[in-house]
């Protein structure tokens, strides 16, 4: 094994640098026949067929033994979220930074467990750690409604005088089983099951289907979270982040999207001024496309409705009229398109 090597192996895996989605360790080690063996972990066979293709490109006379490699992916069991919400943290602990927020019933892959944590993977691609005492054993069976409300608390009884079982807040996912006038009874993962206000809820059949009215419905939704405090990683009204609001949002009208600013960009369809409700304005650092650091949603032309450290929570804005704004104005994207 020379140095040339390894730097190449170094080179090859920096293209599965970026954390949230990818991972990517490895190391080369003599192998007694003459060939390297690869040691350490990836995310997928995809990941390793790469790898290790990209090296027998580099270096077409040394074999190049996997046997030792762990792939993460290769059938481990999902769990879901059994908490009303939880932090998705950087590392194993309560003290790393807080990528993302879970809800209740989200799904996850488990790919590795570490004593009391479990790296996961979210159904987008996202990955991070969890608290594995909050995961239950499985999501809802058949998931009919989403929590419209940004918080509703859910009632040991169809009455409002009932004690709380729990809280939910808006973008969970839940199951109807039951109704009484205008209550309805939810299953929940984990356990607190009980009872709602039907307005609280938007069933999936209701969810907007073309590009009017799911306009229509972020705008009205948005102005249902002005005040929330601003969180870092942060995704509902007890905190939120600027890509965690424009995330939720579009969740609510049944639009998935990726859960950071700069994935957004990358992934949302190019538009041009004059910008329509529900259309999203990036900005970066000098203006720069390659450092998105924030996104908010439009209003319609510059008036925007964002979550933003600077005024510390989700409120109104106007581009043209906020220095900090105006200059750093990257560009717009939508993913509303019929």
């Amino acid at each position: 094994m020379t140095d040339e090597m390894v730097s190449a192996l170094s080179e090859i895996a920096s293209a599965y640098s970026d954390s949230r989605t990818c991972y990517c360790r490895l190391d080369l080690i003599g192998d007694p026949g003459g060939g390297l063996a690869l040691t350490g972990a990836v995310l997928d066979e995809k990941t390793l067929h790469d790898v290790v293709g990209r090296l027998a490109a580099r270096f077409p006379k040394v074999t190049h033994d996997t046997t030792q490699v762990r792939v993460l992916r290769s059938g481990s069991p999902s769990r879901a979220l059994g908490t009303n919400i939880t932090g998705f943290y950087a590392r194993p602990s309560f003290l790393a930074e807080q990528l993302s927020q879970l809800l209740n019933g989200c799904p996850v892959e488990v790919l590795l467990e570490e004593e009391r944590w479990c790296f996961v993977r979210q159904p987008d691609g996202y990955l991070g750690w969890v608290y594995a005492p909050y995961l239950a054993g499985t999501a809802i069976d058949a998931v009919t409604d989403l929590v419209c409300s940004p918080e509703t608390g859910v009632r040991t009884r169809p009455d409002e005088l009932a004690p709380l079982a729990t809280r939910l807040l808006g973008g969970t996912s839940v199951a109807v089983d039951g109704e009484e006038g205008p209550w309805r009874h939810v299953l929940l993962a984990g356990a607190h099951p009980g009872w709602v206000r039907a307005d609280a809820l938007r069933t999936l059949d209701e969810l907007p289907h073309n590009e009017k009215t799911r306009r229509d419905q972020i705008s009205r939704d948005a102005g249902r979270f002005i005040g929330v405090q601003y969180l870092w990683g942060g995704c509902s009204a007890w905190g939120i982040d600027c890509s965690g609001f424009s995330q939720l949002l579009h969740r609510l009208s049944g639009v998935i999207l990726p859960r950071d600013a700069d994935m957004q960009y990358t992934a949302g369809r190019p538009v041009d001024f004059p910008y329509q409700p529900g259309d999203l304005l990036f900005f970066g650092e000098a203006g720069d496309a390659r450092k998105i650091t924030h996104v908010a949603v439009s209003r319609g032309g510059w008036d925007i409705i964002h979550s933003s450290r600077r005024i510390n929570g989700v409120y109104e804005d106007n581009v043209q009229q906020v220095e900090g704004l105006r200059e750093t104005f990257v560009g717009a994207r939508t993913f509303l398109k019929d």
